[in-house]
């Protein structure tokens, strides 16, 4: 039987810039499952303050956590949420959700894709 895996801190950890022109923004997988059919990568997502929101195109389905922070959340059809720390999305594969804050936000995902696909 595999044994667990522990991240201690692993909301502390530095990751790697989205690098989208103008959004202060970062992304980057805490861990990967083994399963080659269904992998998932989870991990967590940092923006801060920007000039332009982060637009992103779901290609893959994609549960997300807000922990700490405030974030902005609108859909491609309008419906927009105003999310802070415990509140909870799902982003289905074929979405595009827009990403903003006033001043900064981090969620925790867990997204049914492989490795770095994000």
């Amino acid at each position: 039987m595999p044994a667990m895996k522990f991240f201690p801190e692993a909301i502390k950890a530095e990751q790697p810039d989205m690098e989208r022109p103008g959004v202060n923004a970062w992304l980057g997988d805490t861990a990967v499952s083994t399963d080659e059919d269904k992998t998932i990568a989870a991990g967590f997502f940092h923006l801060k303050k920007s000039e332009a929101p982060l637009v992103y195109d779901y290609t893959y389905h994609e549960m997300k956590c807000i922990v700490e922070g405030e974030f902005k959340i609108t859909d491609q059809d309008g419906n927009v949420a105003h999310a802070k720390a415990g509140d909870v999305f799902y982003f289905p594969a074929g979405s595009t959700i827009t990403f903003e804050t006033d001043s900064y936000g981090i969620g925790f995902f867990c997204g049914q894709r492989r490795e770095g696909e994000g």
